[in-house]
């Protein structure tokens, strides 16, 4: 479970947030605050995993009350301006949403959490034909990117298309078994059957190494010698 809390000093926003929050299941609501000081009572007698601070407060404005923390949960800034995005990167914040704020965009900013919640079972949720579908990392062959959709192909053979971008999974996959051998392809190691310097088998699936993809390819060697896959 990931307990969140919302700052925000605008009821209709926190009401919005709340209501976003209440879809997921995994995320449970532990409290909400108007400004800087209720926020920081709320952190000292509460777990919190996750924070949806707003930037314009009175009295302390949401940046400079992130950077006052010397313990600082996972942030998510909302906002009606754009102003202060430096800022939220510069803090590692998770996300910088711009209100009003829509489910999906609510959604995609909090499934990278929800991703990495799970550390017994690794999953991606992936929106396909309306719903989201959520995959486990164990049972996903490969992704081939397909313009601005992506294919993933699951051990049963079942297939998912996807609005996505493959350089959107890269990064949370590279540590999970996965590994680009080609700027159309992620490849799960665990299920290789047969390699060389042109091509992976996975099975009955043939996946080419792109010539520019050198350094991948010899992650992807090690992994397979290392964790003896073959």
């Amino acid at each position: 479970m990931i307990n969140c809390i919302i700052v925000d000093d605008e009821p209709l926003a926190a009401t919005l947030l709340e209501n976003h929050i209440s879809k997921i299941d995994h995320f449970k609501l532990v409290g909400k605050a108007e400004n800087a000081m209720e926020a920081y009572k709320l952190l000292q007698s509460q777990t919190v995993d996750l924070m949806f601070l707003d930037i314009h407060m009175p009295h302390l404005n949401g940046i400079d009350f992130l950077r006052s923390l010397s313990q600082k949960p996972k942030t998510i800034f909302t906002t009606a301006y754009r102003d202060f995005a430096i800022e939220g990167f510069e803090l590692e914040a998770v996300d910088y949403l711009l209100k009003p704020i829509t489910f999906e965009r609510f959604f995609k900013s909090v499934e990278r959490i929800l991703r990495n919640s799970d550390s017994k079972d690794d999953f991606i949720i992936l929106k396909t034909e309306g719903m989201h579908q959520k995959l486990s990392l164990s049972e996903i062959v490969y992704i081939e990117s397909q313009g601005n959709d992506i294919k993933v192909t699951m051990a049963s053979n079942v297939s998912f298309i996807s609005k996505s971008k493959i350089t959107e999974l890269e990064f949370a996959l590279v540590s999970k078994g996965f590994v680009r051998i080609h700027r159309s392809f992620i490849i799960n190691a665990r299920f290789v059957s047969a390699y060389n310097n042109n091509e992976v088998h996975l099975g009955n699936h043939k996946i080419p190494v792109g010539r520019s993809y050198k350094q991948e390819f010899d992650t992807f060697i090690s992994f397979v010698s290392k964790n003896k896959l073959l």
